[in-house]
């Protein structure tokens, strides 16, 4: 009889008050994270309860059956509408690096990876913190899903503005040694530049990204497999559009010289209100202590990446360069930011911080290890490197074909350039794999910390790659790659 009510109870999803029989033991593959209690003392190892229901654990379990087809097939159209949107973004850098403001403030290069980064440092951190939140049963209830989005929006909020200024600021110093004096109505321009694009991109993309998340789980898709990409294929354009536009504007009337550092100082002001209400959650609490180095080193690597660009642009032997680097830049923090939001979710699940599950019990695995094992991360990892090609050749003809750059899209270029996408997306994918393992052992979420290092360093080593690929073109074919304006 006493069996036939502890069926009934595990039918209905209820636990036996963290009381397991001792007699009873766990059948083999079940999960044994049923106590209500955490760290149960009845046997000599705790047991971690995260008190999962039975709908998530269904959820998981579909999720660890992924097959390589499936994680493609979720993967496909949002990373080639990511794409899509990065060629346009490419378009409008092409279009406005020849506008008044852009020749004279030429920082505003500079500044370019670092706020088009946000979205790696800001945006897709927010959907994979969000997507590991969804898809562990975090959001379910109306309360919980309200708290998460309004904490996570004030949140950003403070690292955009903040984040904004610290780009601008290091973009007028490096633009200031480079050149060998400083401009201060440029510089106020270029802050108040940064800081109003930052914080209204910022706001916009995370009121898309939420509705994102929230629409994948009502469907049953996998978050982490959706959210990156789409935060991918809008934040380039926008971030690039609001840029000029803003700039465009600012530097019209920079004769009043209170304007720019107006806008700046009352959106520098609002940071109290933003960290007071992302302060009602715990877990963004403690975000806003800790998760700023990530951020900020982030930030300082794009910003290396911004030099090597406002360098390149103004050679004629890298003229059309501007078109290709959101593409290259984008595709590679794209991918590897689905590939660190599906691991943290894996760890999240399976493991607690600190401790690395048994699937993945090597802290420092070999690429052998990331590419070519039978578990769910190493599939993921193939999928998402196998799409380079495919992806940048589709990119490469929608800009051939919208006539984008001054660059002739010959067999040399395409074969230098595919080359170098891969490499760039092969060393980030093993660097997430390194970096996500590393800050769980640490005891540190990966959702905060592994993405803005990911995608910055994709958008140094895309700017780098790509002025290689130029310049090695350039040596071959010398003249003949130039189509002219």
């Amino acid at each position: 009889m006493k069996g036939e009510e502890v069926r009934h109870r595990k039918k209905e999803g209820r636990s036996d008050n963290g009381v397991r029989p001792r007699q009873h033991a766990p059948e083999k593959g079940k999960n044994k994270h049923n106590d209500d209690r955490i760290g149960s003392r009845e046997q000599d190892v705790p047991v971690v309860s995260y008190k999962k229901p039975l709908e998530e654990k269904v959820a998981m379990a579909k999720h660890e059956e992924e097959s390589s087809f499936q994680i493609g097939l979720q993967v496909l159209f949002p990373y080639f509408l990511a794409g899509l949107g990065m060629v346009l973004a490419g378009m409008v850098l092409d279009f406005v690096q020849h506008w008044e403001v852009f020749k004279t403030i030429t920082e505003i290069f500079i500044l370019v990876p670092a706020l088009v980064g946000l979205k790696g440092n800001l945006e897709m951190t927010l959907a994979s913190r969000m997507s590991t939140a969804a898809n562990i049963g975090q959001m379910d209830e109306k309360h919980q899903q309200w708290k998460m989005v309004t904490c996570n929006l004030a949140l950003i909020q403070v690292q955009a503005t903040v984040v904004g200024l610290l780009a601008a600021v290091a973009a007028v110093i490096l633009g200031s040694l480079s050149k060998g004096y400083l401009d201060f109505s440029q510089a106020a321009v270029l802050c108040a530049s940064s800081v109003t694009t930052a914080f209204i991109a910022a706001l916009s993309l995370g009121m898309v990204m939420i509705g994102v998340i929230i629409g994948s789980r009502k469907m049953g898709i996998n978050p982490d497999n959706v959210a990156t990409p789409i935060a991918a294929s809008l934040g380039d354009l926008i971030t690039l559009s609001l840029l000029a536009g803003i700039s465009t504007f600012l530097f019209k009337y920079k004769d009043i010289y209170y304007i720019s550092p107006l806008v700046c100082g009352v959106l520098v002001l609002l940071i109290p209100l933003w960290v007071s209400i992302a302060a009602r959650s715990s877990q963004i609490k403690e975000v806003l202590k800790s998760g700023w180095q990530p951020v900020i080193v982030a930030m300082t690597i794009s910003s290396v990446g911004g030099l090597i660009l406002d360098k390149t642009v103004t050679d004629p032997n890298f003229e059309g360069m501007a078109v290709f680097t959101p593409v290259i830049n984008g595709v590679g923090g794209n991918l590897v930011a689905i590939q660190a939001s599906r691991i943290s979710t894996f760890l999240h699940y399976w493991s607690m911080p600190g401790v690395l599950p048994y699937k993945m019990r090597q802290a420092w695995p070999s690429p052998c290890n990331t590419f070519f094992t039978s578990g769910v991360n190493s599939k993921s990892a193939r999928v998402l490197f196998l799409l380079v090609i495919p992806g940048h050749l589709l990119f490469l003809y929608t800009i051939n074909l919208l006539q984008g750059g001054h660059t002739a899209i010959t067999h040399t270029f395409v074969s230098f350039y595919l080359t170098a996408a891969l490499f760039q997306v092969g060393i980030l994918l093993y660097m997430a794999d390194l970096i996500v393992r590393f800050t769980w052992r640490r005891g540190l979420d990966p959702d905060n910390f592994s993405i803005p290092y990911l995608t910055a360093l994709g958008d140094l080593l895309g700017t780098g790659f790509l002025a290689l690929c130029f310049r090695i073109v350039w040596l071959i074919n010398g003249a003949e790659t130039k189509l002219g304006d």
